[in-house]
């Protein structure tokens, strides 16, 4: 126990000593601390020095801005209140412009309005009419077609076939001569009565007879393959001819008709496919002295013989005629010794009216004596004679 007590003591000891040891240490630390504060604060002096020497510069360096800026800002207000203004003008010049522009393009409007509403309204008459002309031109079609069936089924008879082309025969033969110049359904001396007959200046009527082959033609257009339509040709050539030798054997008559006959075909398009694809029908035709004539050609032999038939009347009056002229001839001589005799009657009335004038000329000179009182001689006398032209006279020579 004594031991333990003095090991304490000896512990205490060295407590003791350790303390002290520990104390010298945070002394020497304190002042190292001191010493380090004491030049951190010389330090911290200096930079605050200079930081607040740098401020200070900063703060002019800013209050310079400021400035600058102000004086920035102001001119800027300036030139945003000279802007201002500027634009202000521009706008009000704008919307002056603006409103012209509109006003001008609402009139060009208003007037293009117009006259698109005028030109649409014309246009719409127009296609009023237009339609108008269509529906009258439908109606006429219609009818047409009605008239066109009408025709085919005439057509379609042999008989109203043949009453077709006689009447077409003798509408043109009517309008183209007077009557008289021809007979239709003549009788001929062998009892045969062709269409139509036209008396010609020799006494010897040119025979006319209409034929109509329109059931062959139609079968040889409708034609599809080749063998229908060289049998419908072959067919048209036997009916065509089968016309033709009937026309040459009954109504050329020697002596009695015109040497040739004509074979009126009442429609064109029927006369040119003969002629365009049948020339050898044709030709067989003027070799037996039938000629073959659509409408027209007809209409222009009618015109021929018109000629003729008023040549061969000029040449029976020609005797007539030459009395007339020489009739004519001598009222002409009467005529000539009648205006001679009126302008002899002229010719002296022309000398009483110049007679008269030269004593209307001596009554004026006395009364304008009198007027004057002058009743004095005159140079010439007043019996003297005045000459006085004469008025021109109507001269009319022989051969004037």
């Amino acid at each position: 126990m004594n031991q333990s007590i003095f090991n304490l003591n000896g512990l205490d000891i060295s407590l003791g000593a350790a303390l002290a040891a520990f104390a010298l240490v945070v002394l020497a630390l304190l002042v190292t601390l001191v010493v380090l504060a004491a030049r951190g604060s010389r330090r911290s002096a200096v930079e605050l020095a200079e930081q607040s020497a740098g401020q200070t510069r900063r703060n002019e360096a800013l209050e310079q801005r400021i400035a600058d800026l102000s004086r920035i800002q102001a001119e800027t207000a300036g030139r945003l209140q000279a802007l201002g203004e500027g634009l202000g003008g521009r706008q009000a010049e704008l919307a002056r412009v603006m409103a012209e522009r509109l006003d001008a393009v609402s009139s060009r409007l208003g007037h293009s309005m117009d006259e698109a509403t005028r030109q649409t309204v014309l246009r719409l008459q127009s296609l009023h009419e237009r339609i108008a002309v269509i529906d009258h031109a439908q109606k006429n079609l219609t009818e047409l077609s009605g008239q066109v069936t009408s025709l085919r089924d005439v057509l379609g008879n042999k008989q109203a076939r043949g009453a077709f082309g006689q009447a077409r025969m003798e509408t043109i033969v009517t309008d183209g001569l007077p009557k008289g110049l021809y007979t239709f359904q003549y009788t001929l001396t062998n009892n045969t009565r062709p269409d139509c007959v036209i008396h010609l200046p020799d006494q010897r009527p040119l025979a006319i007879d209409a034929k109509f082959p329109l059931e062959a033609i139609t079968a040889f257009r409708e034609a599809k393959s080749e063998d229908e339509r060289q049998r419908a040709a072959q067919r048209l050539r036997q009916d065509v001819w089968k016309h033709i030798s009937d026309i040459a054997n009954k109504y050329l008559l020697p002596g009695e008709t015109q040497d040739m006959a004509l074979m009126f075909v009442p429609s064109e398009s029927v006369y040119a496919e003969l002629y365009d694809g049948f020339d050898d029908l044709v030709q067989k035709a003027y070799r037996a002295r039938v000629v073959i004539v659509s409408p027209s050609l007809l209409m222009l032999a009618i015109q021929v013989m018109q000629q003729i038939l008023k040549d061969a009347r000029m040449r029976e009056a020609a005797h007539l005629i030459h009395a007339e002229v020489g009739r004519m001839m001598a009222d002409v001589g009467r005529l000539r010794e009648r205006v001679l005799k009126l302008q002899q009657h002229y010719g002296q009335a022309g000398e009483d009216m110049r007679q008269i004038l030269i004593s209307t000329e001596k009554i004026g000179t006395r009364a304008g004596r009198i007027d004057e009182l002058d009743f004095g001689d005159s140079g010439e006398g007043d019996d003297a004679p005045r000459i006085v032209p004469a008025p021109p006279s109507l001269r009319l020579e022989a051969g004037e």
